[in-house]
């Protein structure tokens, strides 16, 4: 028997799992490179946060150009600094990337509406590399960011983008989908990690979850919105961690079974959760958000709901009015000492 040639799993238009355990990679991801933006005047760049004989771990940033311009060309310590996002892609931990084309159009709008950092991190994917892969590279890229508060213009690792114009008073993780369940986790990290909240004098302020990647066992109402969509994230999870044994027995997609580390570690002071009506996993987001309001935790959680729109639509179709809507509803969120919800 060929096993390099006998097929395990079959998730078209994906990929398909031999038996051997090699994946052969069949969707078409459309790359763009970092540029400067004339549509949003945004510009980008890419850095590598790891050298390539580890993980090669990498991420895409951005900055509003004229605040670039602006504290490149002051002569005083009185620079303008911004509130940073650390932002993690979705794609069911096994598709996606940093560089696609629909997340750097969506975070260019973002970072402009919102006046912002970003720093977008290119985890390792599922099934090549199974969880907890995803989760050890967002946190490490997390530390990274936060070294930023205390590092010098001598520092080799450091990043002058970050260095020189983050805000790190104000720290914020996000992301969609899959990236929305690893901005909850590094969160839970760093309620439960002394480290992670006073390294460098850093503490993440808050999160942003759109349509996040949590599941169940048992359907919802919203499980019937897309059968297929519902039965496909079950079936990719698996792919992504073959570790994980039942949905109700994992905290790592479903923060809320019985037995779960309780939300009220979360590390961060605010939470905003962001479903969307035509969404499958809508029913989950407001679960999640139902129990962290309940849960103890001290900080303040807020739901928005886009109305009839699906999953990750804000990142499809991001000049719809919903995802701007969505967009400036996420831009005061991040700019609260600025700005009221």
């Amino acid at each position: 028997m060929d096993l390099d040639n006998e097929v395990e799993a079959d998730h078209m238009p994906f990929f398909r799992i031999y038996k051997s355990g090699r994946t052969e990679r069949f969707e078409v991801i459309e790359s763009c490179p970092p540029s400067v933006d004339a549509a949003t005047g945004v510009s980008s760049k890419d850095t590598a946060i790891l050298d390539q004989e580890s993980k090669g771990l990498s991420a895409r940033l951005y900055i509003p150009t004229s605040v670039l311009a602006e504290n490149s060309s002051s002569q005083s310590q009185q620079r303008r600094r911004l509130p940073v996002l650390v932002y993690y892609h979705g794609g069911a931990f096994c598709c996606g990337s940093a560089f696609a084309k629909d997340i750097h159009t969506y975070l260019n709008t973002l970072v402009a509406e919102a006046n912002i950092v970003a720093v977008s991190v290119n985890y390792r994917l599922a099934p090549e590399h199974p969880i907890p892969a995803a989760y050890e590279d967002s946190w490490l890229a997390l530390q990274w960011v936060l070294s930023h508060a205390s590092a010098t213009a001598e520092s080799g690792a450091a990043d002058g983008w970050i260095r020189e114009n983050a805000d790190f008073e104000h720290v914020f993780l996000g992301g969609e989908s899959a990236g929305a369940n690893i901005a909850h986790h590094m969160a839970m990290r760093a309620g439960t990690t002394t480290a992670a909240t006073v390294e460098h004098g850093v503490r993440v302020e808050g999160l942003v979850l759109f349509q996040p990647y949590f599941l169940q066992a048992e359907p919802t109402e919203s499980d019937s919105i897309d059968t297929g969509m519902s039965s496909g994230l079950k079936s990719l999870w698996k792919i992504a961690c073959p570790s994980s044994a039942d949905l109700d027995d994992d905290h790592r997609i479903n923060p809320t079974a019985d037995g779960a580390p309780s939300l009220s570690v979360l590390g961060c002071e605010r939470v905003l959760v962001c479903v969307a009506e035509r969404d499958a996993l809508r029913d989950r987001g407001r679960a999640y958000y139902e129990r962290l309001r309940g849960c103890g935790w001290r900080g303040e959680a807020e739901l928005y709901e886009s109305q009839g729109e699906g999953h990750v639509f804000q990142v499809i179709k991001p000049t719809c009015d919903e995802a701007r809507a969505l967009t400036r509803k996420v831009g005061c969120f991040l700019n609260l000492a600025d700005q009221t919800i």
